[in-house]
């Protein structure tokens, strides 16, 4: 952050097809390289595989499982006297749903043998139903939170 200008957030267009702003979040971090049209297409074929299987509109199971991979806590290294603890702090709305998402991701492009957007749904169908690699990851993080409560009096 610098020190004498503010931070402006950049506005996000919402995505063509569903009009949602996470969607457009979620398709502008999947893409690399610059190939957005590229990240659109898998995105959007991840959730017609969702639509076929689920039988219920992507866009809520979609939203479901962000809200079920956001984190509430996360830990943060604070040096004091020479040692260095990890102080449990709350996550800003904006941080939530950018670690739910990278994780989301992560975990999608770690699965082996199908493709993306196979790997995406399936993903996506877990953290909705409240399991899965991401959802582990997510109350990992609030494991470690709660172990170090003891130091939350060094949050500033």
């Amino acid at each position: 952050m610098p020190r004498r200008a503010r931070v402006f957030k950049k506005r996000v267009i919402p995505d063509p097809k569903f009009n949602n702003l996470v969607v457009s979040k979620f398709i502008n971090a999947m893409m690399s390289k610059g190939k957005k049209s590229t990240a659109r297409a898998l995105v959007y074929d991840s959730f017609e595989i969702i639509e076929k299987q689920t039988k219920k509109d992507p866009i809520e199971v979609f939203e479901l499982a962000i809200k079920n991979t956001t984190p509430l806590l996360q830990v943060k290294p604070r040096r004091v006297g020479g040692a260095t603890y990890q102080v449990p702090v709350e996550v800003l709305p904006d941080r939530g749903l950018f670690l739910a998402v990278k994780w989301l991701l992560a975990v999608a492009r770690s699965r082996k043998g199908k493709p993306m957007a196979v790997k995406l749904a399936g993903e996506i169908m877990d953290a909705s139903q409240g399991q899965g690699a991401t959802i582990k990851k997510r109350e990992d993080t609030h494991k470690m939170a709660e172990a170090n409560r003891a130091f939350a009096h060094y949050r500033w």
